[in-house]
């Protein structure tokens, strides 16, 4: 099955294509210092870390103190992470946070 993204057009793939071409995390700062504001990367990075410590079990107070992130923020990305794109799930299996057999649960 193919996916759908919601998000797609021709602007947004070259974008990706783009980020695929980095090859290493100096080049990926280079990029995104250019590309984002420090708060726009700090964000995303944000809420990388509250999808890891979401697949942990943490409480939603454990993951507000640690990330600083709300807990309207900690809620969208636990919806994301269940009902999502998978994306998140995707990206935890190929960091070796989660395994496969864990997705299918």
């Amino acid at each position: 099955m193919i996916y759908k993204s919601k998000i797609k057009n021709e602007q947004v793939d070259d974008l990706f294509e783009a980020i695929l071409l980095l090859d290493n995390l100096e080049e990926c700062y280079r990029f995104f210092e250019d590309i984002c504001t420090v708060k726009e990367v700090q964000a995303i990075a944000q809420r990388l870390q509250v999808v890891k410590l979401l697949v942990k079990n943490k409480t939603y107070h454990e993951i507000e103190s640690e990330t600083g992130a709300s807990t309207a923020t900690i809620s969208r990305i636990n919806r994301s992470l269940n009902y999502g794109a998978d994306g998140y799930k995707l990206i935890l299996q190929k960091l070796n946070i989660i395994d496969e057999d864990e997705e299918k649960e």
